[in-house]
């Protein structure tokens, strides 16, 4: 795969309050000039590696291929923890060895590499205990956007770190169970159930949702409904997700990440 134009996409911890995020891309545009930089968010919530892992698989199919995806939600800077490239058939991801890519794994599995980087001339600064986002990550990321192979970075690995990332089971043939995977800052609560599986389940004007032992209705849009109960809808990701009309489903039915949910098809 050779990259064709230098397009980067962001995603941390950071937040915008500190220079952080302004650092990084100074790095990245003293490497590549002409590299597009485009930020997914900077609002993770701080160290949580599980949610920058799904917020990482959510996203990155909505780039064009050869993207270079930085990803930096990392508790153990300064620590042991390897710096790694993830390829897969269509992007790269740059990050940490310490789970935050587990849905990439899961999701490509058949087609990717991940390379330990040691190769530390690609490096901003090589002895960084507390700032690798800007001085490991960025500049391996703005140098890959140039079309540098992976190849020259390091060696392949394959004892990366895979966090358990939850998959939709099916206990009955007739039955589905998912689970809230991400609270999104509206309060909306976002399963693993993708609609596809929706569909494999037969006829939709059949098929139950449940939530907490009740009945939740399904929905097409979200200004379909005016009162402040509970209803679901398949979103923007094509993931079934709950949600109060103009209010928070999680703080107003006390929906936690984790929260069961059961499908059954009629």
């Amino acid at each position: 795969m050779q990259l064709t134009k230098g397009l980067i996409t962001m995603i941390t911890d950071f937040g915008t309050k500190d220079p952080f995020v302004g650092q990084m891309k100074g790095v990245m545009y003293s490497i590549n000039p002409e590299a597009r930089i485009v930020d997914v968010t900077h609002e993770i919530s701080p160290f949580n590696i599980r949610e920058a892992a799904i917020i990482t698989g959510l996203s990155y199919t909505h780039f064009p291929a050869r993207s270079v995806h930085l990803v930096v939600v990392d508790p153990g800077v300064g620590s042991s923890r390897r710096p790694i490239i993830v390829t897969t058939e269509n992007h790269y991801f740059v990050g940490p060895d310490n789970g935050v890519f587990s849905m990439i794994y899961a999701l490509e599995e058949r087609s990717l590499t991940v390379t330990h980087i040691t190769a530390d001339h690609y490096f901003y600064q090589k002895e960084s205990p507390t700032f690798q986002g800007r001085d490991y990550y960025a500049p391996v990321a703005a140098w890959l956007s140039k079309g540098i192979p992976v190849t020259n970075f390091g060696e392949p690995i394959h004892d990366y770190i895979r966090m358990r990332i939850p998959i939709p089971e099916q206990p009955t043939r007739n039955t589905l169970e998912g689970e809230v995977i991400h609270i999104d800052r509206f309060g909306n609560a976002i399963t693993n159930i993708r609609e596809s599986l929706l569909d494999t389940g037969g006829d939709r004007k059949g098929m139950r949702v449940i939530m907490r032992g009740r009945e939740i209705s399904l929905k097409h849009h979200y200004s379909e409904v005016e009162d402040k109960d509970l209803y679901c809808l398949i979103n923007s990701f094509g993931l079934l997700e709950f949600f109060v009309y103009r209010g928070s489903a999680a703080e107003l039915h006390e929906i936690n990440i984790g929260d069961i949910v059961g499908i059954i098809f009629g």
